[in-house]
């Protein structure tokens, strides 16, 4: 059984999850740190539209391991996400049910960026009821044909070939507005179908052909 990398994530996207669910995959600490990407990135959905959430990194002109990528906290982003999360998921059927698990991380400051993604990325499976642990990487492995690191990403799940968009709708609180919002965080599915979302995600790992 192939094992598949991934890049670190801030409340990564619906699909990234159908990796997780798996059960093999594991998260590269070790990789060059990519700007305009789902490291720092996650896409959820309100009542007026897409919106993006970014983290804010503390400047360096190297290109720096992403381990070693720093929160900036000079803006207060963690106050501006929470609101953010809870004016789009606050009418959802399972917002209440997974908020206390979430919140602390925007409450909380890590230095990080790496260990922030990987600590809320736990939390998100321990939310799932999915008993998986977040692996790490100790060496970078060079990138390959179709690499989730490299596939998974905000521009590349706008355009209509995209490899992992999301055919099969779920229930979505902005949907009668918006019609299907597919490859968001995976909070939406979370917030907005609870227990079945775990469902959901095996069979993401089914149409995607993950093993």
């Amino acid at each position: 059984m192939k094992q598949h990398l991934l890049s670190t994530a801030y409340l990564p996207p619906v699909e990234y999850f159908a990796f997780l669910v798996t059960g093999n995959a594991i998260i590269d600490g070790e990789e060059r740190y990519q700007k305009q990407s789902y490291r720092n990135r996650a896409v959820i959905m309100n009542g007026n539209g897409v919106l993006n959430l970014i983290i804010p990194t503390v400047h360096d002109q190297r290109m720096n391991i992403v381990k070693e990528v720093r929160i900036d906290y000079v803006t207060p982003w963690q106050r501006a996400h929470w609101r953010s999360i809870e004016s789009a998921y606050n009418n959802t059927p399972f917002y209440l049910y997974y908020k206390d698990a979430l919140k602390p991380f925007f409450e909380q400051k890590y230095e990080f960026l790496f260990d922030f993604n990987t600590r809320l990325t736990q939390t998100l499976l321990k939310c799932l009821q999915l008993d998986i642990k977040v692996s790490c990487t100790e060496t970078f492995a060079p990138y390959e044909d179709d690499d989730p690191r490299l596939e998974i990403h905000p521009k590349k799940a706008r355009k209509p070939d995209y490899r992992f968009h999301l055919t099969s709708p779920y229930y979505q609180v902005f949907e009668d507005k918006f019609g299907f919002s597919p490859n968001l965080s995976v909070i939406d599915l979370l917030f907005n179908e609870g227990p079945q979302a775990v469902n959901y995600l095996h069979h993401l790992a089914q149409s995607f052909e993950i093993q």
